[in-house]
């Protein structure tokens, strides 16, 4: 039995000289192979022929649409279910959505492709929810909602017609679109970066609210997901935390030894045991990621919680990106498509 991590496994198959002989190759996370182009993805296919029994094992198959399935039923079936090639599998399922001219920045699924999709791959397919099989503490998703002064909501405002006027000729594209949204996901949470780096305060609304939590929470652990980086900054400089980054600092949370703890979602990895250390989590700072904010939130949720409630608390400012954004998350709608339509209804985009 040979077990590596996925950042390793192109120097095992291309370079380690280690005869890549295996009878069956399990891969966890398998929506990490999603994107086609990875040298991970490559690498591994080029090994496929070899391989007499593959399985691959996920909890968001299709974190950002129906287009992720591909590369990952490839690995397991080496193209026989969804097509050997990718520009066959959109061309019988999917339709060019957001583009601009000959550049296509976007697809969306025909009305018949999410079914025929799924008849294809069932036969090698199988679906468990934890709910279903495990017995899993109670889920409670709670708002706590700070407002603007007026004075905050006209400089939110103004900035905000400010980024819309640098789009070019009103065209809203992926990249744009999460750059404006990004903007103003900053000014949600309270400071924006400048265009020289530096870190401009806007208010201190959500760091009011963490400390009304920590207050309430009276020494009973609190985990913190933050997005940007001026969010911890802000949040270590008004608050005795500590970052969740080591194997050392995983111990010390599940032992009971830090009483507030801040993660990335990026960091919270696929499978990280938090559920020792606390059962409330609280999003300073939200992400348009479906994948990464249900994968942060099954750090704490999940089998093995000794508490019967797991609560997750989101901060959100009234009136802003944030609202859309939750919204988003709330009805599991994907990453890109939600993030466009966003920008599009909350913005008023001169045409």
């Amino acid at each position: 039995i040979t077990i590596i991590n996925r950042e390793n496994l192109q120097w095992l198959i291309d370079d380690s000289g280690f005869p890549f002989d295996f009878d069956m190759v399990i891969i966890d996370e398998l929506s990490s192979f999603k994107n086609h182009k990875a040298k991970r993805f490559k690498s591994l296919m080029k090994v496929r022929p070899y391989i007499h029994r593959i399985i691959g094992l996920t909890g968001t198959p299709s974190s950002n649409g129906l287009m992720d399935l591909w590369a990952e039923f490839k690995l397991l079936d080496k193209g026989q279910r969804l097509g050997r090639f990718i520009t066959q599998y959109r061309i019988n399922y999917f339709i060019p959505d957001k583009r601009n001219g000959e550049i296509i920045y976007s697809y969306k699924p025909l009305p018949y492709a999410e079914d025929a999709i799924y008849r294809r791959i069932s036969d090698i397919t199988i679906s468990m929810k934890s709910t279903d099989h495990l017995k899993m503490p109670e889920l409670i998703s709670t708002q706590y909602e700070v407002a603007l002064s007026d004075a905050e909501r006209d400089r939110y405002e103004n900035l905000k017609q400010e980024l819309i006027l640098q789009l070019p000729d009103g065209e809203i594209t992926a990249a744009n679109a999460a750059a404006l949204t990004g903007k103003l996901s900053q000014l949600a949470n309270g400071a924006i970066y400048s265009d020289t780096g530096e870190i401009m305060e806007f208010h201190d609304r959500k760091l009011d609210a963490l400390e009304d939590i920590i207050e309430a929470a009276n020494e009973k652990p609190l985990l913190v997901a933050y997005w940007f980086r001026h969010d911890l900054a802000r949040i270590k400089n008004r608050f005795n935390v500590r970052e969740i980054k080591t194997s050392r600092d995983i111990a010390d949370w599940n032992a009971g030894k830090i009483p507030v703890a801040v993660i990335h979602p990026a960091s919270a990895g696929h499978g990280l045991n938090l559920q020792a250390g606390g059962s409330t989590l609280v999003w300073f700072g939200l992400t348009w990621s479906l994948e990464l904010y249900q994968q942060t939130n099954a750090r704490l949720w999940r089998q093995g919680q000794q508490s019967h409630t797991v609560v997750i608390q989101h901060i959100i400012t009234k009136g802003t990106i944030d609202e859309r954004i939750l919204k988003a998350l709330s009805k599991k709608e994907l990453t890109q498509s939600a993030l466009i339509d966003a920008v599009k209804v909350d913005l008023e985009v001169p045409r």
